[in-house]
């Protein structure tokens, strides 16, 4: 790729995209596909995508004029190329780093980041209550919603749709196909949007007019005269396709080849002052210009440091992840039992289910960026005496909570619920957290919540689930916890499990987090203090007879959760021993604050939160020192 003739942080950006001619937009493409290359690579983030936009990017940049105009990114991890657009190159060596740039769109982070975002399908909405707002108020700006063919099958995109249409208000929807969300889209909707990219008979019909060209004399005449023809059929075809969008009160133009500025900026120009919703339909590549990325957009949707010129990761990757032995367990479980069947909402790669679908087509099912849908489905699934597990991120859940209270535990239904990246999950930051999942699952009649300590005890809790007849949740991290010092003994129903006595304190750990507390007994042990560790286990029943013996054996308790610290395990531990008059054992809760925690590595996060194992023992000798409450 050719050199340009200034370093990306040297532009005066957006502005000086309005000046470029076409020459100096396709090296300036050619640049940032090179920028970025060698950024991700280093610090990991979302690829494919960001290669995927960068020409829609510069000609929404040379159309609109950002911040004065709005435009709104779904999801937002295509947003790179945007945040390089508008003055940000210079920051994108601390891209997803503790006190770096996000790797979403962040209000706070710039103006032109017209709304923040993280999770799907939301856009449109969003957009909506922009432009109505400029009516409002008498503003005059334009407003345009940018949302991927994957994000359209969520519900709430269809929504905003239908009621963006109804009210006729001016709003632009960009619809960015490129056939991929982060598992390849599946459904209705992604069989509509192949209809809309090509009719077969249009492009048989071109392929003959080609080879009628090629005829001598009477070739070029009948050409001619042929393709005034053509160009009926194209429209007819795009007419017809594009219905869909013009009933739900649209004007739609397209498809559009998204990786010519000259033809984006030529319809987005046409389009930019219409005053009725719009949608312009834009069919672009995943992983453009990047070979790896282009062959495999999945595996470089979300990835961590690689090499560029192999695309290998920089460190091999761990043991077995959480995702694995679940996916795993779960084809080894429905190989004994037929009842079982797998759910995922678009991640099938993500949460470990292609082995799954490979194995078993017709017990697997994606669902498309559909959480609520997915948990009805589910419901619906075990009413009819199936046995569904919903694989999906703790952070999408939450987009499902009245389904999974409403559907799954007012019936009592045997759905299990496997999360996956529970807890901190470093450097997506705020909106992939999954630190809320204990507090909003345990709450609900009927639901048991359960956390395992690593690999090992999350296989043995699958088979219990089996089993288990009624709503269940298994939640468990992003990566490899450290392994229990022991094997892990079966689960017994709302059974703890001790792992180390001690005498001074307790620490009740959950999940993963019983490793750190294990550290931390260590690092007491070693300032003369007995702690023992239990791992919890069940944060739903709680193990009451074993904290009733905790509280009279030390009198103190410490409990450490990878959640927040309102609604989760220290609350209702507090909450038990009030309800049992034990009110003067001493406890003290560690977990994260009550407020949306910001991107940065695990490690480093859990320092400047006070959830490392030092942080930890400091918590358990301020508890000895009288420091904190009783229950």
């Amino acid at each position: 790729m050719s050199a340009m003739r200034k370093n990306l942080t040297e532009y005066d950006f957006p502005a000086e995209l309005k000046s470029m001619d076409a020459r100096e937009l396709d090296l300036l493409s050619d640049q940032i596909r090179d920028f970025l290359l060698d950024k991700v690579s280093k610090s990991g983030g979302h690829l494919a995508s960001n290669l995927g936009v960068v020409e829609l990017s510069i000609a929404l940049h040379r159309v609109f004029d950002s911040p004065r105009d709005k435009i709104i990114w779904d999801v937002g991890h295509q947003s790179y190329v945007h945040k390089l657009l508008t003055g940000r190159a210079g920051g994108f060596d601390g891209l997803r780093r503790l006190g770096g740039l996000s790797g979403f769109p962040r209000r706070e982070e710039s103006p032109h980041d017209a709304f923040s975002s993280g999770h799907s399908s939301n856009s449109i909405s969003a957009a909506m209550g922009f432009a109505e707002a400029r009516e409002l108020t008498g503003e005059s700006y334009g407003v345009v919603a940018v949302i991927g063919d994957g994000a359209l099958t969520g519900g709430p995109a269809f929504e905003g749709l239908n009621n963006a249409g109804s009210r006729r208000t001016g709003l632009i929807v960009v619809l960015n196909d490129n056939e991929m969300s982060i598992s390849r889209s599946t459904g209705g909707i992604a069989l509509s949007l192949s209809r809309l990219r090509a009719s077969p008979k249009y492009l048989e019909f071109k392929k003959a007019l080609k080879k009628l060209r090629d005829i001598p004399a009477i070739g070029e005449e009948l050409y001619g005269g042929m393709e005034s023809i053509r160009d009926t059929l194209k429209f007819a075809a795009l007419h017809a396709a594009g219905a869909m969008f013009e009933d739900l009160g649209f004007k739609y133009y397209g498809p559009v080849d998204g990786h010519s500025i000259g033809d984006l900026t030529a319809i987005l120009s046409a389009v930019r002052h219409m005053d009725r919703p719009t949608l312009v339909h834009v069919i672009t590549k995943k992983g453009k210009g990047y070979r790896n990325a282009e062959v495999n957009p999945g595996r470089y949707h979300g990835i961590g440091p690689f090499l560029p010129n192999t695309g290998a990761p920089v460190s091999e990757p761990g043991a077995r992840s959480g995702s694995r032995v679940f996916g795993e367990k779960l084809l080894e479980m429905a190989g004994n039992d037929r009842r079982i069947v797998a759910i995922t909402a678009a991640m099938a790669d993500g949460v470990g289910l292609s082995g799954f679908a490979k194995r078993y087509p017709d017990r697997f099912f994606d669902v498309g960026i559909a959480e609520a849908h997915a948990v009805s489905f589910a419901a619906g699934l075990a009413c009819c005496g199936l046995k569904p597990y919903f694989a999906v991120y703790s952070t999408f859940l939450q987009r499902a909570y009245d389904q999974a209270l409403q559907d799954v535990c007012m019936q009592g239904l045997p759905v299990t619920f496997c999360l996956d990246r529970a807890g901190c999950v470093g450097a997506d930051g705020e909106t992939h957290h999954g630190i809320f999942d204990l507090s909003y699952l345990s709450h609900m009649p009927n639901m048991t919540v359960m956390a395992p300590m690593d690999s090992a005890e999350l296989a043995l809790m699958l088979e219990y689930s089996a089993g288990f007849d009624g709503p269940l949740a298994i939640r468990y991290p992003k990566g490899e916890p450290a392994a229990a010092p022991k094997a892990p003994p079966a689960v017994a129903h709302g059974k703890s499990w001790r792992l180390r006595e001690g005498g001074d304190i307790d620490i009740w750990a959950v999940g993963g987090m019983a490793a750190t507390g294990l550290a931390a007994c260590k690092i007491l042990e070693g300032r003369g203090i007995k702690a023992g560790l239990v791992n919890a286990r069940f944060v739903m029943p709680l193990d009451g007879q074993a904290l009733i013996e905790s509280g009279m054996r030390c009198g103190s308790i410490l409990t450490v959760e990878d959640n927040v610290r309102a609604g989760g395990f220290g609350a209702a531990v507090s909450a038990f021993f009030r309800r049992g008059g034990m009110g003067g054992v001493r406890l003290m809760c560690v977990a994260w604050p009550d407020r949306f925690i910001e991107h940065g590595s695990v490690s480093e996060l859990a320092v400047k939160y006070g959830m490392d194992a030092e942080s930890v023992a400091r918590g358990a000798e301020a508890l000895l020192d009288g420091k904190e409450g009783t229950a």
